[in-house]
């Protein structure tokens, strides 16, 4: 019997898998690449909202416990996946600047805005009213971090590629059994899949679907995250992952003209050189509408467990979310209200 069987090998199933083990736990993950959200995620850790210029829930604590995760991974790995770049937030106006500096006079936000503006001139970028830089900001190659821990998954014999059949899920006294899997307790960490899921398909998961650009712009120099009405991010060789769309409507994960239209319009409100695109990419973000992850445990089958809902903020979100579930498995030490799935009252499969 082992400790854990985890179903999806995103950012959520990654960060939990990754706990387990480092607390000396058996674990075996399963994922049929139905969900690519993760994958073409762009990555950024930010613990800022810039449209409102207020800070992210929780930034702190999740940003500690980010930094020595990924830390530990790289090591583990052999390869670097966390990148630290500034981003900069342009601003349009003085009443924008006016704002920011408003902004880092708040105490929870005074560590994360700086007071000085940056007035430097990027080629390739018009910016009369200069920069707002945030600090303590990134990204995560999301594509690279799954790749090579789904092979170090493969190599330690903990991973099967395959559609998880519910129907094949049987409920017993010391956890559950599937197939030929004997576990303790089962993970459901399958992003937008979950509505296939009959436990957890009651709870109000609202994906999202993004659409993303790597373009190609040879005079535009940046070493820098601009951040915007998007983000564009350096990628070197004069490559830029551009994004991202918000569509709610829309739940697939291919690319669409309505995506390119809007990505292409708001680049050109940013940018002043030309551009090429050379790849377009989409995906639909687990999103709750409360803006808060999906973690617990069914009270009527104590063996089976959720980690979804990470929307637009995996990478910052993954791994405080993955500690929360495991302490409340392990030491049973009381979820966050704010996350915890009994904030909705949901039908529970008998």
């Amino acid at each position: 019997m082992i400790d854990y069987l985890i179903i999806g090998s995103g950012l959520a199933g990654i960060s939990f898998a990754e706990k387990a083990l480092q607390n000396g736990k058996s674990i075996f993950v399963m994922d049929n690449n139905s969900q690519n959200s993760s994958k073409i995620a762009g990555g950024l850790y930010n613990p800022v909202i810039l449209k409102r210029f207020s800070e992210v829930w929780k930034a702190k604590e999740q940003l500690e416990l980010m930094e020595q995760f990924y830390a530990v991974l790289e090591e583990k790995l052999k390869c670097t996946v966390d990148f630290k770049r500034p981003i900069l937030r342009k601003f349009f106006s003085v009443e924008e600047q006016n704002n920011w500096f408003a902004a880092s006079d708040k105490l929870t936000l005074a560590p994360f805005l700086s007071t000085q503006l940056i007035s430097k001139k990027y080629p390739g970028i018009d910016s009369p009213y200069g920069y707002g830089e945030v600090l303590q900001t990134g990204y995560v190659d999301t594509a690279l971090l799954i790749e090579k821990y789904r092979a170090y998954l493969i190599d330690h014999t903990l991973f099967q590629e395959e559609s998880f059949d519910y129907d094949a899920l049987q409920l017993e006294t010391s956890g559950i059994r599937y197939k030929d899997i004997q576990a303790k307790h089962i993970i459901f960490a399958e992003g937008f899949g979950m509505h296939a899921n009959p436990f957890f398909k009651d709870l109000p998961l609202d994906g999202t679907k993004g659409e993303l650009f790597i373009i190609k712009a040879p005079k535009l120099d940046l070493d820098v995250i601009v951040n915007t009405s998007v983000f564009i991010l350096p990628l070197g060789n004069d490559l830029f992952k551009v994004g991202a769309t918000y569509n709610w409507k829309d739940k697939t994960n291919l690319p669409s003209e309505e995506g390119k239209t809007e990505l292409v319009e708001r680049i050109q409100e940013i940018i002043t050189c030309d551009f090429e695109i050379i790849a377009h990419f989409a995906g639909v973000r687990p999103t709750v509408k409360d803006r808060r992850p999906l973690v617990g445990t069914l009270q009527n089958h104590q063996a089976i467990h959720i980690l979804n809902g990470l929307g637009t903020r995996g990478v910052m979100l993954g791994p405080a979310m993955a500690k929360e579930l495991f302490d409340s498995i392990e030491y049973q030490v009381p979820l966050d209200a704010a996350i915890d799935i009994r904030r909705f009252k949901t039908k529970e499969k008998k």
